[in-house]
């Protein structure tokens, strides 16, 4: 799985990919003032950002977040949002950062800033292992026999949407039990960021399984969404290439992963 990239790589792919958001000054004189960094994240994408046995949130880019506030010199309080209404949050200036598996893309870079990404992926399919030879294209999904499932408001749905004309496509509103909704044969496949169909496959052996595709079928990184500030998203950055040169990333997403 190619998940990681270099430092280097990270910043050139920031650089060109998406441009800095045009900034407002003091956020991140604000955070320091007040003592708090809020942090904004949907608790339901394993192994980003997702809620443990007893409730409280646990996954690599939760214990990312607090590593980033201590850096800042200030705690962190977490902001519940959902796929659905993250930008609509984000806008209303309901947390600072937003992360949790967020995928770089212009919407998103035209409100906020992007740190330096932290994932390098693409969507592939995650099927019942009995079925997994069936889903290996988008042609071989796109059937008006094949249930295709979605959580809402994402780019699951986005490109599910896009891609698929002949394929039902269901909403599934809970991201945390759309994988028992395959499991359980009440559909068929999902087409997801490649690093979820391989954690949702660890976690059910045997009865889902990562499709085998030759390619995923998109390329995408996923970055930090900040509020526009260029002091913010310089320290941001200065953190998060120094975590992934150290190895302090892969550290906690190679735990989260267990």
């Amino acid at each position: 799985m190619r998940a990681f990239l270099t430092a280097a790589m990270m910043i050139a792919a920031t650089v060109t990919a998406v441009p800095a958001a045009q900034a407002a000054d003091g956020v991140l004189q604000t955070i320091r003032q007040a003592g708090v960094i809020r942090v904004g994240t949907t608790g339901d994408y394993k192994p980003f950002s997702y809620k443990g046995a007893d409730g409280a949130l646990v996954g690599a880019d939760i214990e990312m977040a607090k590593d980033l506030a201590a850096t800042l010199g200030v705690r962190v309080e977490f902001v519940p949002t959902t796929w659905k209404t993250l930008m609509e949050d984000f806008k209303a200036e309901k947390f600072d950062v937003a992360l949790g598996g967020i995928t770089v893309n212009p919407d998103r870079a035209a409100v906020g800033d992007f740190s330096v990404p932290n994932v390098s992926d693409g969507k592939r399919p995650i099927a019942r292992c009995a079925d997994k030879e069936k889903f290996t294209t988008v042609e071989g999904i796109d059937q008006p026999t094949t249930r295709v499932v979605v959580n809402p408001g994402g780019t699951n749905e986005k490109f599910a949407r896009a891609t698929f004309t002949k394929a039902p496509i269901e909403v599934w509103p809970d991201n945390k039990t759309i994988f028992a909704q395959i499991a359980a044969d009440k559909a068929d496949v999902m087409v997801t960021d490649g690093i979820e169909a391989d954690m949702q496959a660890k976690l059910n052996p045997g009865v889902l399984c990562a499709v085998p595709v030759a390619a995923p079928f998109t390329h995408f990184d996923n970055a930090y969404l900040l509020r526009k500030d260029p002091e913010l998203k310089a320290s941001v950055d200065q953190w998060m290439t120094k975590a992934l040169a150290s190895g302090l990333w892969k550290a906690k997403l190679d735990a989260a992963m267990q």
